[in-house]
């Protein structure tokens, strides 16, 4: 049976073989295991916790450790110490988890990689979605990962992060663009309309949303508008084209100009002059050379967006949206808030972790049979293990 997580039966929750999980995790548990069935099984607790702060997502993880328990024959107990969507502080524990020792030894690796990135994406999620609070997301991390467990960890993680975003009166992100993790979103289809590829098969950006409209008739389009380096000139033309759906905001124009050159007739100095005339003051604070870069630099600028908005609008377009993507990360979103960037969407990946040693979770036992022991260092743990014990004492 497969553990219901998130809306949808997981696939990648099915469970494996003894002798494949023993071939997938790091030997000196599997050598554990077979000393603790040699001399005597116990019951353990693990403290499972990061060394940064996160947003807690565990429910994958959660779900695999019940369906190996099922179909091995033994039991675990989890206790919940920070529920679903909780912002946890650097080493709290996420959760205890009670069990066989033999039994939970050779686990622990593929535990581990199920919990920490998934952790932390959601975490950068939460931000992103906090800094632009009126902005819907979509989730594209797919292209940037290494596998489909790695997609669903990073789809999961975004999901987690934005309803913990969303409890707190931020739009978050309303899907992602592939159908495998859609339920994650509430959705049972990814969203999205064209790539690059398809502008190069037609010919031009016109041609290619033709062909799209024609292919998909009555749908919302969402039209690329930076292969030709003429943001601005295809963008209009194709509303020029299609001036119901234009009207009507069905029509949306994506930027995602690379960071090696600006949006059509932008450059430095008229960069600083959109940001002057539409958001005044915004540039002329201090900034890092990281922030006058998403202000006023090449590629999804907040400047190029205010262009485009500008195009737009003095064209007769002003139900027309604008979709941006290229690197929005946590740091860039919060750069977008402050110049009030008329951005009606935003599609990203960046919520993926950027430095990949924050992702390590850990795992220490800190209870043998009842008793409590914990490596030097580690102690904070049993007070919180003993707060979490007479709190289940007191259901009891």
């Amino acid at each position: 049976m497969i553990a219901q997580v998130g809306g949808r039966d997981q696939a990648a929750l099915t469970t494996l073989e003894e002798g494949d999980i023993a071939g997938r995790v790091d030997s000196y548990f599997v050598r554990t295991r077979d000393v603790v069935r040699h001399y005597g099984d116990c019951e353990v607790t693990y403290a499972v916790f990061l060394r940064r702060p996160v947003i807690s997502a565990c429910g994958l993880a959660q779900a695999w450790l019940r369906n190996v328990a099922r179909a091995g024959n033994f039991q675990v107990d989890i206790r919940e110490i920070y529920p679903e969507g909780s912002w946890v502080g650097a080493g709290e524990p996420l959760f205890y988890l009670s069990g066989s020792f033999a039994a939970l030894a050779p686990l622990e690796t593929m535990l581990l990689q199920k919990l920490g990135a998934t952790c932390v994406a959601a975490h950068n999620a939460y931000q992103m979605a906090m800094a632009l609070p009126e902005t819907p997301f979509l989730a594209m991390d797919a292209r940037h990962c290494t596998g489909m467990e790695m997609q669903e960890q990073m789809a999961y993680g975004a999901a987690v992060g934005s309803r913990a975003a969303q409890r707190e009166g931020a739009v978050g992100f309303i899907g992602n663009a592939n159908d495998h993790t859609a339920p994650f979103f509430g959705l049972t289809k990814g969203l999205g309309t064209m790539p690059h590829a398809l502008i190069g098969y037609a010919g031009s950006t016109l041609r290619a949303a033709e062909m799209y409209a024609d292919t998909f008739p009555g749908e919302p389009m969402t039209v690329l508008v930076d292969y030709f380096g003429r943001e601005v000139t295809d963008a209009l033309e194709v509303c020029r084209r299609f001036p119901e759906m234009a009207a009507e905001g069905r029509l949306s124009v994506r930027l995602d100009t690379h960071g090696s050159r600006f949006l059509e007739g932008l450059d430095p100095q008229s960069s600083y002059a959109v940001l002057e005339r539409r958001t005044p003051g915004t540039i002329r604070r201090y900034r890092s050379e990281k922030e006058l870069r998403y202000l006023v630099g090449t590629g999804v600028s907040a400047a190029a967006i205010w262009r485009m908005r500008e195009a737009l609008d003095g064209a007769g377009f002003p139900k027309v949206k604008i979709v941006a993507s290229s690197g929005f990360s946590v740091a860039k979103c919060v750069a977008m808030q402050d110049a009030n960037a008329p951005v009606d969407v935003v599609g990203t990946g960046s919520f993926l972790p950027e430095t990949w040693a924050e992702t390590y979770a850990t795992a220490d036992i800190v209870s043998y049979n009842g008793q409590p022991r914990v490596k030097v260092g580690r102690e904070f743990l049993l007070k919180n293990l003993q707060a979490s014990t007479s709190q289940e004492s007191n259901k009891a």
